[in-house]
């Protein structure tokens, strides 16, 4: 189908001066006071009212808005201007400028409607209203204002909600098909996405084919600086079409956004498709011209994964503004490898998107190299990650482990570090920063996987009673500290050597465990360390 006459491109955007809201006739007539009568019913309550303006020029026209519901008092009629055709001319005039309504008001010139006004209103097919003297003209003012105030906040609430709903496609799986679907959803359009090439990406509902918007893509790609590019085509839902370019930040033409309806938008649907295009172009930036440092790091390390041992200080110190251009910065510096999980009754993955997720830890860290993991997920950041922002973290449900200051040559190690703590910071629910924990196996193991460990290990001997336990435990730590030397052991407790012996093999025995063997020893040694902080045994 081809495209009709008056194809035609529109700069800019002029919505700035548009009211989010408008008011139907129909609506604006069922809240006035039930004293007023339709003396003649033009058959246009479907249309848009701009406002109630009262006037007793003869000629108001030039004054008046499209849309106004106009008042008059009489004035114009007195005299021989009540003439019917000088009426007629009157009534005429209101018709040519769009007057929505004539509000005829009674006293202090009439006492009725004049027949030539009603006669006029008829003829020319003006809404006509009798105003009684006991409903001043500001009351009607007023009630319109209030009428377009409520009507406004309405049109907020759904802007808002649908601005949020637009949100969430961008950042689910596939935003530029969501963005469409949403788009739809909200505005009686049709939608459809072109890439730079011609080629269509998305779709969303029915209307003109792209072969037969050729023309009209081709305008959109061609041309420049911000636009909307018109046509009209005789398809169903398609009288009005048009479309926006999709711009970088040079003004390079990255693709185009055509929308088909079939009837005009009003101003607060064409916000909701100015909000479409603006998000769009963010899509298309960010795909096409966004910043290119994680991917050229990405390859690099792809293709050459012995480059960091082997290559040379050139080519490190290419990897290195690589690195510190997709952590946010502006030259190489230290960083840290974070690793984050979440912890109780939250741990394990969400149903939230994988990409809102991912975009809320690019954006807290302040970096694009963020990894979503089976666990939580690692970045690597130039940020100290302060007291603040580890906060900010926990208060998600998350907790933290928190690397060193690293080099790009020493991410690896730093990565390991991290990892090691993970488990602690699973198991007691606190966040940990690596160059705060003493590495060695009791500060690695924890509070409470160390107590824990105690419980089971030693749990023969935290059974029996006080004094046997308090005696089992004391020879225990002794003999091991002694590294099982039995003299050693028996000055250090001021017992009998034999003494020592026979206590050390029924601990043996109570234990069930060779204690002859050096990895039964370490483990006893390190549950020792924690018996302490086991609750008391039975009296």
């Amino acid at each position: 189908m081809s495209p009709e006459a008056g194809t035609r491109t529109v700069p800019g955007a002029s919505a700035a001066a548009e009211r989010l809201s408008v008011v139907t006739l129909e609506q604006f007539l069922a809240k006035l006071p039930p004293e007023l009568t339709v003396l003649h019913d033009g058959g246009n309550g479907s249309g848009l009212l701009r406002w109630v303006e009262p006037s007793e020029l003869e000629d108001p026209t030039p004054y008046l808005l499209d849309g106004e519901f106009l008042l008059t008092a009489g004035l114009p009629f007195v005299g021989d201007a009540g003439d019917a055709s000088r009426v007629d001319a009157y009534v005429g005039r209101l018709v040519n400028a769009r007057v929505g309504a004539l509000g005829f008001g009674l006293e202090p010139y009439f006492s009725a409607v004049p027949d030539t006004v009603v006669e006029a209103c008829v003829r020319h097919n003006l809404t006509l209203v009798k105003v009684p003297s006991t409903v001043p003209f500001a009351a009607i003012g007023l009630e319109f204002s209030q009428l377009l105030e409520s009507e406004n906040a309405k049109v907020f609430r759904h802007l808002a909600d649908t601005n949020r709903q637009l949100m969430r496609a961008v950042l689910s799986a596939r935003p530029e098909h969501e963005l469409l679907a949403a788009l739809v959803q909200r505005v009686p359009v049709w939608a459809m996405l072109v890439g730079a090439d011609g080629r269509v990406r998305a779709r969303a509902g029915s209307g003109v084919e792209a072969a037969t918007l050729q023309p009209l893509l081709d305008r959109l790609l061609g041309g420049s600086g911000p636009r909307v590019e018109m046509d009209t085509f005789n398809v169903p839902g398609s009288a009005l079409v048009f479309g926006h370019p999709l711009r970088s930040t040079r003004d390079a033409n990255l693709g185009a956004l055509v929308l088909g309806t079939g009837a005009p938008l009003t101003p607060a649907q064409n916000s909701v498709v100015s909000s479409a295009v603006g998000l769009l172009e963010l899509l298309v930036r960010q795909r096409t011209s966004g910043s290119l440092a994680p991917s050229q790091l990405a390859t690099s390390l792809l293709l050459h994964p012995d480059s960091l041992a082997a290559g040379g200080a050139r080519h490190i110190n290419g990897l290195r503004d690589l690195l510190a251009q997709s952590t946010s910065s502006t030259r190489s510096g230290p960083l840290r490898v974070v690793q984050g999980t979440r912890v109780g009754q939250t741990a394990g993955r969400t149903a939230e998107s994988p990409v809102r997720e991912l975009l809320q830890w690019r954006r807290l860290f302040d970096t694009k190299l963020v990894e979503l993991t089976d666990y939580g997920f690692a970045a690597i950041t130039r940020l100290k990650v302060d007291d603040t922002l580890l906060a900010d973290v926990e208060k998600l449900g998350w907790r933290l482990v928190i690397g060193d200051p690293s080099e790009l040559t020493d991410l690896s190690s730093a990565y390991q570090r991290v990892t090691a703590l993970r488990q602690r910071v699973q198991s007691t629910g606190k966040s940990a920063r690596v160059g705060e924990v003493t590495w060695t196996v009791a500060g690695l193991l924890g509070q409470e996987a160390g107590t824990m460990l105690a419980g089971r290990l030693l749990e023969p001997l935290l059974s029996q009673d006080s004094d046997r336990r308090t005696a089992y435990l004391s020879v225990l730590r002794a003999w091991l500290g002694e590294n099982g030397n039995w003299d050693a052991t028996a000055k250090a407790l001021g017992l009998h050597r034999n003494s020592v012996r026979r206590q050390i093999n029924a601990v043996a025995e109570l234990l069930d465990s060779d204690l002859n063997q050096a990895q039964v020893r370490a483990e006893l040694w390190i549950a020792l360390q924690y018996v302490d902080e086991l609750p008391a045994g039975p009296d």
